[in-house]
């Protein structure tokens, strides 16, 4: 990407002036046409400046990739190393999973938390901490441990142990880990995990798996617990599909001699006739089954043909209901649907039943309601001047009516 190509808009033109080049650099690292795939080194990039993943640093990201916000928003509110609020010099993390949790990891948080007068993803006043409880550090054989940015620090981990920490990095030290490289800053690890070296001496932490990590492979040796036959020098050879040994050639020996395959163990060949005697009884059932649904369908088909014997079968109207009505609201398409329409035809009786129906509940017509049109009121009228009584009733208290005075009555 040239450097003539992005016009960056006045929210981004800050960062673009501090952080271009190494952005172009990490954009070198793609092949054309995939540059997006920078996104999540260019997010870390962005928190080497501002400690987190600002709307500024959204627009930059979004204007150098050539991407809309909505899109590097997606991605940054997905990832939790991706801070949406400032932080602090030091992201402190406790593991509160579950084997940390056991072994006092909420323990170690919550008074951590009390000493600090912080929360989850809160700072301290004076900028210095961030405390957050991470689901997991993926380091289980030292549980429970604590990080800061990312490093492993306090490898089981006590309240004690962790307040004494936060302590000295408060007072501007730099505790040695318990393993791995040397603490620096959040930015200065953002710089790392943007994928450029850090210059710092001991800034790559180096050495041999710790002891509870080996815990299990020195318990192995001590009982003499091994693989029979394992040669550890062994390749890994990757999983193929299993082959079709009758499509390989006949094998030989030495002497070019065809070799006997080995027979079955007795445990296999019984495995081997239960299985093909499974597999023959369900193919058995499986016959019944047909012949019988075979047998039961020959029946009905001849009774059928018992019963129309001499007759010419009316296999009715096989058109699709939806058509068949389409056809018959309008059959030749030259001329609007009037359906609904005051002056829309009626569609006529197809047998005496639904002649009988149609003279006895005739439609209002142009598609309303009973009592939307003249005929429609004069039907209304009828049948309301149908339910009246005969007589008024003098004293109808049920029906909530003034009762009628002695003279009335």
């Amino acid at each position: 990407m040239s450097e003539t190509t992005v016009d960056f808009s006045p929210a981004a033109a800050p960062l673009a002036e501090k952080l271009l080049e190494p952005a172009r650099e990490i954009l070198a690292r793609y092949p054309a046409g995939r540059e997006r795939s920078a996104l999540l080194p260019l997010l870390h990039l962005v928190q080497t400046e501002e400690g987190y993943v600002s709307p500024q640093g959204v627009s930059f990201c979004a204007e150098i990739l050539g991407i809309n916000k909505a899109q590097v928003g997606a991605v940054a509110t997905f990832y939790t190393m991706y801070k949406r609020r400032p932080t602090g010099e030091y992201l402190v993390s406790v593991c509160t999973n579950t084997l940390c949790n056991v072994l006092g990891g909420q323990q170690v948080y919550d008074e951590l938390a009390e000493h600090l007068g912080v929360g989850h993803d809160q700072t301290t006043a004076d900028g210095k901490i961030t405390l957050e409880h991470a689901e997991c550090l993926a380091a289980c054989d030292y549980a429970p441990v604590v990080t800061v940015n990312y490093d492993f620090t306090i490898d089981e981990a006590t309240p004690e142990s962790a307040i004494a920490l936060v302590e000295g990095l408060r007072q501007g030290e730099r505790p040695t880990p318990a393993r791995g490289a040397r603490i620096c800053s959040l930015k200065e690890m953002q710089f790392q995990l943007a994928g450029f070296a850090d210059p710092r001496d001991g800034a790559v932490g180096d050495g041999v798996a710790g002891a509870p990590t080996l815990r299990g492979v020195r318990l192995a040796q001590e009982h003499g617990v091994a693989v029979a036959g394992f040669d550890t020098d062994t390749p890994i050879t990757r999983t193929k599909p299993a082959r079709d040994e009758s499509a390989l050639p006949p094998r030989t020996d030495d002497a070019d001699k065809p070799v006997e395959p080995k027979p079955e163990g007795r445990i296999a060949s019984v495995a081997k006739k239960a299985a093909g005697a499974v597999k023959a009884a369900a193919g058995a059932v499986a016959d019944k089954v047909e012949d019988r649904r075979h047998t039961k369908a020959d029946h009905q088909v001849a009774d059928q043909a018992a019963g129309h014997a001499g007759r010419t079968t009316d296999t009715g109207d096989l058109k699709d209901p939806e058509v068949r009505t389409a056809e018959q609201r309008n059959p030749t398409m030259g001329e609007p649907d009037r359906t609904g329409g005051a002056e829309a035809d009626e569609p006529a009786p197809e047998n005496p039943a639904e002649a009988a129906g149609v003279a006895q509940n005739r439609t209002a017509g142009d598609g309303k309601p009973a009592g939307d049109t003249t005929r429609g009121e004069r039907i209304v009228s009828q049948r309301t001047a149908d339910q009246k009584p005969d007589a008024a009733d003098p004293n109808p208290g049920w029906q909530n009516v003034p009762r009628g005075t002695e003279e009335e009555k």
